[in-house]
């Protein structure tokens, strides 16, 4: 939908269920940001977050990679430098997303972060391409794409700041 054509009813509502997409997307990552922070008790206990000196990517950089960059991802397991990368981009992806602001940084950025997750297991464990790294890439591109931003969220404002018309490849 452009910005000159009118909004219908099933418009509105298709923005509606992106926005639902966005959000929930935005919240797996802000929550798997936070979990690995501060140990929640779920994906990470209190003993292993990176708030009490636990790495946030050695587990997994050590024992759940497989396929042909195994020994490239084991290499880089407890780096502080990736652990750092790793945890802003959980943070920035969840709060882009959540918000509807930054769609553009966003879907770049995340399709970059989520195909280094994707090739931590070439080929797939289930799927001999496909994984839902793959599917959340799609669906980021989706949500760019079709302005979810702009329903439920803070895309128009963002969108009219003087720091986005300055630089509107953060959009």
């Amino acid at each position: 939908m452009t910005e000159s054509e009118p909004r219908t009813r099933d418009s509105v509502r298709i923005g509606y269920l992106l926005a639902l997409g966005r959000i929930l997307l935005g919240w797996l990552f802000l929550w798997g940001f936070l979990d690995k922070a501060f140990g929640l008790g779920y994906a990470t206990s209190s003993s292993d977050a990176w708030i009490n000196g636990g790495s946030p990517t050695e587990g997994f950089l050590q024992f759940a990679t497989s396929g042909i960059f195994q020994d490239l991802y084991n290499s880089m397991a407890g780096n502080a430098v990736v652990d750092w990368m790793f945890m802003l981009a959980l943070l920035a992806l969840g709060i882009s997303l959540i918000l509807g602001i930054g769609m553009r940084v966003a879907t770049y950025g995340g399709t970059i972060f989520l195909l280094l997750l994707w090739g931590a297991n070439v080929p797939p464990v289930y799927n001999p391409i496909i994984d839902e790294h793959i599917i959340f890439i799609a669906l980021l591109w989706i949500l760019y794409m079709m302005k979810a931003g702009r329903y439920l969220g803070l895309g128009v404002w963002w969108s009219n700041t003087g720091l986005v018309r300055r630089l509107p490849w953060l959009e």
